[in-house]
């Protein structure tokens, strides 16, 4: 009876001891989700800011349309990638970045087009977008950074030991980090041509 009793009492222990892992686990993954969410409203906010800007810059000028065309095209693949965050991958991931820095390029490419167009860069409903876009894309520099931020105590506390003889087995697995874009660890060459 006595070693019944201290059977139970040990497996009651165990329950309690991988419920803790498992709870903290679901709550760890639950912050990384909603960093997540944080992430793609910023950049929903962005893309919806762009087909604004575009409306705004092809009514106010006359310009070459390869820049409209390919904030277009890299719009539109930038919304065509979607992540679900519990089940996220390295390569998700790199794919989501690969578009998104796809849509950045067409930006600032469609931005300097503008520099052309004195009329335009005066104009006050394209400056109030540009000002919105800036402040956008450092909330997305912000979200992605909390994302990261989120995504260190949930690796760390599947990662660790005894954790990880349970949290495979409970179905948490590490998830990736946000990168940095494909290029951004070179330099910005900045030509100040007065011709």
């Amino acid at each position: 009876m006595k070693k019944g009793l201290i059977l139970i009492g040990l497996l009651l222990l165990v329950g309690v001891f991988i419920a803790g892992i498992y709870n903290t686990a679901v709550t760890l993954n639950e912050n990384v989700d909603e960093a997540w969410g944080n992430v793609q409203t910023a950049y929903q906010r962005r893309n919806d800011l762009i087909g604004n800007l575009v409306n705004t810059v092809k009514g106010a000028a006359d310009y070459e349309k390869s820049a409209l065309t390919q904030v277009i095209e890299a719009r539109a693949k930038a919304t065509s990638v979607t992540i679900d965050p519990s089940n996220i991958t390295p390569e998700q991931l790199a794919q989501f970045n690969k578009v998104q820095g796809g849509l950045s390029g067409a930006l600032k490419s469609l931005l300097v087009t503008v520099e052309r167009y004195p009329d335009l860069k005066a104009n006050q409903n394209f400056l109030k977008l540009q000002d919105e876009l800036t402040s956008t894309e450092n909330q997305i520099l912000t979200s992605r950074t909390r994302f990261n931020e989120s995504i260190k105590p949930y690796n760390k506390h599947v990662k660790t030991f005894p954790n990880t003889l349970f949290t495979g087995i409970l179905g948490f697995n590490s998830k990736p980090y946000f990168d940095a874009e494909a290029g951004a660890e070179k330099p910005v060459n900045v030509d100040f041509d007065f011709n």
